[in-house]
């Protein structure tokens, strides 16, 4: 991309006035650490973490405050933070080329934006996602409402997997391998809760637990299921559904997905409670609550939804900027011919490239945008994923509905997971004045041709 931060008008890393005008920033900084992931018994494995952690750093913040985090690069490589879900300033947005310089080793940059929105966020590497990500770069970010749900307790359930040799439990090389790429993305052989291998909470029945799940995975998509713990939905990707909605069936998040949940225990002390995850042939626990004990007789009503989220209203059905949005390419997949990098290219020479997908025929990021829209204006986004594989499609910077049948529109979004073969409409207001990335949050898939931006005026 041609665009630089500079060019924007964005103080890059190691400007010396923002250095002394923001002292009072806490520090959040990129480190190497060795950390235990794997069970008792085997060695620790050589991390990149906020704070020396993975996840990182819980970052608390009342809706409408100030994050404001000096962000500390003491990694081998350049790298920046991305607000994933935050519909902040487009300078603050984190992604290197497009909104700013990358941060190189030993330098820093100072974050600073308003929280408009409550609920379930989180933050990422957005420099070399594929490796910074897997190698542990992710925390997460909540927004709290002004008037909290009446809950007995809030658990933020951080969902990750990690690809490690089995030998030496050290991550598994090459990190983004063709294969990974060109298929269902980098899928780990570790599945951790909140970068623990058995995460358990101590609860007692008809407690009322408010569950923050975020799939901070590189590709995996989690399939949960509640056993002894029933419940609602009231939010996903962080904005709240209209009225909570009963869970009888298969939570699925796809990478970059979060939901909000409020559950009550329904077991008895001693029985079984899990939050499970499908695996072949069977479920796995992905989170055990140990019962012990009864916190009161019997179980609470339906809750209250949670306050709305300021946001402009969608209408897809008058004055919208209409647009196809078609997805191609990967193993198994319809590609053929595509522009990458201004040339038109065969299938083959795409793989030597080590690039597999497309958006409308053209691979990766453009000096120009796929779309411009005037603030205000409503946007309508027909996409196809014509491929083999899902994908979790991710908008910077504002959110989205999905348009069904009839013009009746989905819940809020920010991430859309999407099967092979399937088409789907979103609708959305640009009400955010900038450059923003949309792109495939498999992120092997990001690296190899499926990311592309937009530019509100």
């Amino acid at each position: 991309m041609a665009t630089t931060a500079a060019a924007m008008g964005v103080a890059v890393a190691g400007t010396p006035w923002r250095a002394r005008a923001n002292e009072h920033f806490a520090t959040l900084e990129a480190m190497e650490a060795s950390v235990q992931l794997a069970p008792e018994g085997y060695p620790t494995t050589d991390i990149w973490g906020y704070g020396g952690t993975s996840p990182g750093t819980l970052i608390r913040v009342a809706q409408g405050g100030r994050v404001q985090r000096r962000f500390v690069n003491s990694l081998p490589q350049p790298s920046a933070i991305h607000w994933h879900g935050l519909r902040s300033d487009n300078a603050m947005d984190g992604v290197p080329g497009l909104t700013q310089d990358a941060v190189a080793p030993g330098g820093s940059f100072d974050y600073d934006f308003v929280a408009p929105d409550a609920g379930t966020y989180w933050y990422h590497s957005h420099n070399r996602s594929t490796e910074q990500v897997a190698r542990g770069l992710h925390g997460v970010l909540i927004v709290e409402e002004p008037d909290t749900p009446d809950v007995d307790r809030d658990e933020v359930l951080v969902l990750d997997d990690w690809l490690l040799d089995p030998e030496t439990v050290q991550l598994a090389t090459p990190i983004d391998a063709p294969h990974s790429r060109s298929h269902g993305g980098r899928i780990g052989n570790l599945v951790l809760t909140n970068g623990t291998f058995d995460q358990t909470l101590d609860v007692q029945q008809n407690q009322r637990l408010r569950l923050r799940l975020v799939n901070a995975a590189n590709a995996r998509i989690f399939s949960l299921d509640l056993i002894g713990l029933e419940g609602w939905t009231l939010a996903l990707d962080g904005m709240p559904l209209d009225a909570p909605e009963a869970i009888g069936g298969a939570i699925v998040l796809g990478p970059g997905q979060r939901a909000d949940l409020i559950v009550d225990v329904v077991a008895e002390a001693g029985a079984p409670a899990y939050l499970t995850r499908a695996e072949r042939g069977g479920s796995q626990p992905q989170a055990t609550f140990a019962v012990t004990g009864q916190a009161s007789r019997a179980r609470r009503g339906l809750p209250d939804a949670l306050p709305p989220n300021p946001n402009d209203t969608v209408d897809p059905s008058s004055d919208v900027a209409q647009l196809a949005f078609n997805m191609e390419g990967g193993a198994m997949g319809g590609l053929r011919r595509a522009t990458f990098e201004g040339e038109a290219m065969a299938f083959r020479d795409l793989a030597q490239a080590n690039q597999f997908w497309s958006f409308n025929g053209t691979v990766g990021m453009t000096d120009t945008p796929f779309a411009s829209f005037d603030r205000g204006q409503t946007a309508r986004l027909s996409i196809l994923n014509d491929t083999a594989f899902p994908h979790a499609m991710h908008l910077h910077g504002m959110h989205f509905r999905e348009v069904l049948a009839g013009n009746a529109l989905g819940p809020w979004r920010d991430t859309l997971l999407m099967d092979g073969g399937e088409r789907r409409d979103i609708a959305f207001v640009a009400n955010n004045p900038g450059k923003w990335l949309f792109h495939c949050h498999m992120l092997s898939h990001a690296a190899s041709g499926m990311m592309t931006w937009m530019e509100v005026a």
